[in-house]
């Protein structure tokens, strides 16, 4: 599958001019370095990144603590958490958040909506003027971080699960369908930093878009900006924020807020 998808997004997806985001710099007034992030054209609405919840948690333990206790574990120690499989939490030790990137963690954790957390937690989906990212939900964080059975979202690029949904509201609602022109802009920041003057820029179909996830070539990552050609809507996943801006005309906007997948919403103060 992943072949058969890597292969697709080569040959569908080759490099453009970086002139291409010449149009997203004069609408964002900035250089993109985390992402061009649109005005409101003429509604928005952010997609909120997906987060799981492990089947036995929320612990009281924190990822950081569980880390430290599992690398300091003794081999004759019983399990630090009975019944929790040390590869269900965590594949990379310095990241504190997700178990995995950008996949869906497995058999035993199920979709956590930000809306559900922020009623448990009392804390606000995004506090007013500011906007989602790995400062949200500061109750979590306390007293000693993040906490076991909860997965952060991953921040500067979606699920693939959120990625393939939007590519279908969006191919539902473009008016070429499909065969909409796109382009897909991807910040120096994950590319190791490089060709910061030539910026990466990929052009192709709407209909070929799913398979920009597993582009060889761009590290497991999202476009920092997906565009129409036109210019009709623009999304920007910003490299800090743990949330995807979609400009755009109000129904396609509407469409997001109430899609079933999808958690969106509208930020005033982001608009």
């Amino acid at each position: 599958m992943y072949e058969t998808s890597a292969a697709v997004a080569t040959a569908c997806w080759p490099l453009a001019s970086s002139a291409e985001t010449d149009g997203l710099r004069e609408l964002a007034d900035d250089d993109g370095l985390t992402g061009f992030m649109p005005p409101a054209l003429p509604d928005a609405a952010w997609v909120l990144h997906s987060m799981y919840e492990h089947e036995l948690g929320p612990f009281a333990m924190s990822y950081v603590e569980y880390q430290r206790a599992f690398l300091n574990r003794k081999s004759t120690e019983p399990e630090i958490i009975p019944g929790l499989d040390p590869a269900e939490v965590f594949t990379d030790p310095s990241n504190t958040f997700a178990p995995s990137r950008g996949e869906h963690p497995g058999p035993r954790w199920h979709r956590l909506r930000w809306s559900e957390l922020a009623r448990r937690t009392g804390d606000p989906v995004a506090p007013e003027g500011h906007l989602p990212c790995y400062m949200t939900f500061p109750s979590l964080r306390e007293p000693g971080g993040w906490p076991l059975g909860i997965t952060g979202a991953s921040e500067g690029s979606l699920d693939r699960a959120d990625w393939n949904r939007l590519i279908e509201v969006l191919t539902e609602h473009s008016p070429q369908g499909a065969d909409t022109r796109c382009l897909a802009y991807y910040t120096p920041l994950g590319q190791g930093a490089e060709e910061f003057e030539n910026l990466h820029v990929r052009a192709g179909r709407l209909g070929d878009a799913k398979a920009l996830y597993d582009h060889p070539d761009e590290g497991g990552w999202t476009p920092s900006n997906f565009w129409a050609h036109d210019r009709s809507w623009v999304l920007c996943t910003d490299y800090d924020l743990w949330a995807t801006k979609l400009a755009g005309p109000t129904p396609l906007v509407e469409a997001l807020l109430g899609d079933a997948e999808i958690e969106a919403v509208r930020l005033p103060w982001a608009h």
